[in-house]
């Protein structure tokens, strides 16, 4: 906290009225600036399917604290939202390597792939986030690993992630994050003649 954000630039008025859309809903739903794991399950949940999605929740929120500190402040939650919009192909994937990483040791076990697939089926949003093949989660699962754990020691490091993803269209689908799952709610429309919310 108390880092000035550096938002990636972007052409045309759009990103600042994006930008400030975030900042109003984000300080209606949290006046104080900052949002907890309970608060951002709720919001998250009601604009997504529901209570189904508080698992996936879990995993977005703890991939936005990015200093862990129990909280999503204003500033994390912008970065993260501008990155998984305007970064660059291997910015997201270090973002979305982050989410699966649940213990943050730099390496991404099976069990974990697998508990961030089995929410996503869960909440039955999988063909909202990505386009999935008509496999489960164990097999998609399964076959993430066969195609990026190019050594074999039966973990994927983030260089076989990025390296995978970027070489391969399917797996890119299936590991990047939309950033449309880490909106509180849906953005207020601001009535650009009026100023007033719609």
């Amino acid at each position: 906290m108390g880092q000035a954000a550096t938002l990636p630039c972007r052409r045309g008025e759009s990103y600042v009225t994006e930008l400030y859309k975030w900042f109003r809903k984000f300080i209606n739903e949290c006046p104080s600036g900052l949002i907890s794991l309970h608060e951002f399950q709720r919001h998250f949940c009601n604009g997504t399917v529901g209570n189904e999605s508080a698992e996936y929740a879990e995993q977005i929120f703890r991939t936005l604290d990015s200093n862990g500190d129990g909280v999503v402040d204003f500033r994390e939650y912008v970065m993260a939202i501008s990155l998984l919009i305007e970064g660059s192909a291997v910015e997201k994937l270090r973002w979305s390597f982050k989410l699966y990483d649940k213990d943050r040791d730099g390496a991404i076990t099976r069990d974990e792939m697998l508990e961030i697939m089995k929410a996503v089926y869960k909440m039955g949003v999988a063909a909202a986030l990505t386009n999935l093949d008509p496999l489960t989660a164990e097999e998609c699962t399964n076959r993430i690993f066969v195609r990026l754990d190019k050594d074999n020691n039966a973990v994927i490091s983030l260089e076989e992630f990025i390296e995978g993803a970027l070489d391969d269209d399917w797996i890119r689908e299936m590991v990047e994050c939309d950033p449309s799952t880490v909106t509180v709610e849906k953005p207020l429309q601001v009535d650009d003649n009026s100023g007033t919310n719609t």
